[in-house]
């Protein structure tokens, strides 16, 4: 197993800066992230440290290259956006770009895109199911093609109030998987698996591991913090951030011990990066920095 880190969290260092930071740090990889070239739109969107839409093999070669000599692995290329949106506008701009990704990934010989299944945030699940195979057929076509894997993270991306009711992310419980792995029959499309996720929602977190092994391209490690009080006094109805917050590995619910020992159960060999959404390390890029090691030097307990 690898150890890595998503680079969404470097937004103010340039590709070549952030493959230090991760050198520095003794991380075998990184999870690339390469969203259009604009102002972001949410917190860690925007972030753009590969620029897909116009990469040329020359580019490609130099990119590799800087991280090669680094002794630092791409694990995939990473843009998390809604290809579902009920805007049909901002829908297809996402989709566009998630082809620019594949051409990218199949390009760089990384052959794997890491993002979200989308979904329709004012529509039931059984609507988004059938949306989704009409958006999605097309893409994993086109991705089997190419050679390129499709990893989905299990982000429900319900944390704001512009993303309520429903949340831009349908591919979040196990149940919804078996469902839309049955629907979207594909060797392409499998998993970005991240149970910090699972912690806040009451569902378990090591059992799908064994269901789902086959379907496990890419794993996360961010952690969870439930705050009891405050769930007792909103309830599971409210946005989960009311409840709850991201925290660096070791510093939240998650076991981590228990998470990494089934992986190892399930024979995952692949690649796992650490995604930092910890606030309590934002006062300055320094203390972002510092979040990344601390990160590391935990999970060195457990992946080596």
């Amino acid at each position: 197993m690898k150890l890595g880190i998503v680079s969404a969290i470097f937004d103010q260092s340039d590709y070549q800066e952030m493959i230090d930071i991760v050198a520095s740090n003794g991380l075998d990889c990184v999870e690339v992230a390469c969203w259009p070239q604009e102002k972001a739109t949410r917190r860690y969107a925007g972030v753009s440290h590969i620029d897909v839409a116009n990469l040329t093999k020359e580019k490609a070669e130099e990119i590799l290259t800087y991280a090669a000599n680094k002794k630092v692995e791409i694990s995939a290329l990473a843009y998390y956006p809604n290809p579902l949106d009920e805007d049909l506008q901002k829908r297809q701009t996402a989709i566009d770009h998630l082809y620019r990704l594949i051409d990218a990934a199949k390009l760089m010989k990384i052959n794997l895109v890491t993002t979200f299944i989308g979904r329709m945030q004012t529509k039931s699940v059984s609507e988004n199911l059938v949306e989704m195979e009409k958006v999605w057929k097309p893409i994993l076509n086109y991705a089997e093609e190419a050679g390129v894997k499709i990893g989905i993270e299990n982000c429900p991306m319900l944390f704001t109030e512009d993303e309520w009711p429903g949340g831009q992310n349908l591919m979040t419980t196990p149940a919804i998987w078996r469902e839309i792995f049955s629907r979207l029959d594909s060797e392409a499309l499998g998993l970005n698996y991240d149970p910090s996720h699972f912690v806040w929602q009451q569902i378990d977190y090591l059992a799908p591991l064994y269901e789902f092994k086959d379907k496990i391209f890419h794993v996360h490690y961010k952690d969870i913090k439930l705050y009891p009080e405050k769930l007792k006094d909103v309830g599971v109805m409210a946005t989960p951030l009311a409840y709850m917050s991201p925290k660096l590995p070791g510093l939240g619910d998650v076991d981590w011990g228990k998470y990494v020992s089934a992986l190892t159960d399930i024979g995952f060999d692949g690649y796992s990066c650490i995604e930092v959404e910890d606030k309590a390390f934002e006062k300055n890029y320094e203390d972002v920095k510092k979040s990344v090691t601390l990160s590391t030097k935990y999970l060195r307990n457990f992946v080596i």
